[in-house]
């Protein structure tokens, strides 16, 4: 908790989106990160794509866990709605809100510690129910509010500050996310906002399951030569997928490039997603073909970033148990209430 707040004094010159709203009106409290930490980066971009896709800040649900990066909701979207969670069960919270109330937008924010080691279990149960959200982990290898000690998704292998060597094998979420089905599946970097800011907004107008890994270096911990999740080791060993555009226009969309550089995924609600392929063999659409990249490029010791994987057309648990439209926190008795005879039936049926 901060109790350090901005200014709510405006710049009269600052450029309102289509809502009416500027850039601060999505803003939070001051970060109490430490200076550098790659989360801030993390917030900005959130803060960067909710005003650029004019977005009602009271339409959007931000749900977290524990630990640094959970603390970082804070920070961004002041008037949305919160909600901080127990350690590791954010997944489960978020999916009983969004059961009850399908009318927001849900945004989890977690962390490597949060989602692959205590709360491991709801994060892969999220992924394979297609719970609509889109869940960030900001991922920078160690407990940041303990010391420093290596988490989950540590690389084998790579070096705490003080020297000692892990010997666990790294859980890789994004693979795990393929896995179990998540129907949009992206890595990035916090210090690249030029990729992030596009996956974030393609996350949010996916309309399925959307998971973001988010390397965020820890500055006080885990910046250091011997860690793989460093500034300078990501840098150095990004092998980025594409660079993304999305469009919202219903105008024919031309453009003037190589044949099999392009490739354009039209999205649910008829947004664009445009594709600058850097690497002609990669397939976006082919979850098989994406596990496989994931671990040709760990065995090379690179670090796969950009859009992993989408579905353009995909199921949510409200398809799936095929709910009424609208929040069901608004429904009235007669529509809770079947009637005697529509009980009956029920129960008939279940004999």
């Amino acid at each position: 908790m901060t109790y350090l707040l901005k200014p709510k004094l405006h710049h009269p010159s600052l450029a309102p989106n289509a809502l009416g709203y500027t850039r601060r009106d999505y803003e939070g409290a001051i970060s109490t990160m430490c200076a550098g930490c790659g989360h801030d980066s993390i917030s900005a971009a959130l803060i960067q794509t909710c005003y650029e896709l004019d977005m009602e800040p009271h339409r959007v649900a931000k749900l977290s866990g524990i630990g640094c990066s959970s603390k970082s909701p804070d920070y961004f979207l002041g008037n949305s709605h919160g909600f901080n969670t127990v350690h590791g069960r954010m997944p489960s919270v978020l999916t009983g809100a969004n059961l009850a109330n399908r009318d927001l937008l849900y945004l989890g924010i977690s962390g490597d510690g949060d989602s692959a080691s205590i709360g491991l279990g709801q994060f892969a149960h999220a992924m394979r129910r297609g719970v609509q959200m889109v869940y960030v982990v900001e991922n920078n290898g160690v407990y940041g509010l303990t010391k420093g000690q290596f988490s989950a998704t540590a690389d084998k292998g790579s070096k705490s500050k003080g020297g000692v060597v892990n010997e666990d094998s790294a859980i890789d979420l994004c693979a795990l996310a393929l896995q179990m089905g998540a129907t949009f599946v992206a890595r990035s970097f916090s210090g690249d906002k030029g990729q992030l800011v596009p996956l974030l907004k393609a996350a949010f107008t996916h309309g399925g399951t959307a998971f973001i890994d988010v390397l965020s270096p820890c500055v006080t911990f885990n910046n250091h030569a011997g860690s793989t999740k460093s500034y300078d080791f990501v840098r150095e060993h990004n092998d980025a997928l594409n660079r993304l555009d999305i469009f919202f226009g219903k105008d024919e969309i031309v453009a003037d490039y190589a044949p099999g550089s392009v490739t354009d995924v039209r999205q649910h609600d008829g947004s664009i997603l445009r594709l600058h392929k850097l690497h002609d063999s990669y397939t976006p659409t082919d979850r098989i073909h994406a596990m496989r990249y994931l671990e040709e490029r760990k065995a090379l010791g690179q670090i796969v970033t950009g859009l992993l994987y989408m579905d353009a057309t995909p199921n949510t648990l409200h398809d799936n148990l095929n709910t009424v439209e609208g929040a069901l926190g608004i429904l009235g008795d007669k529509a809770l209430c079947p009637g005697q005879g529509n009980l009956d039936k029920i129960n008939a049926s279940l004999r």
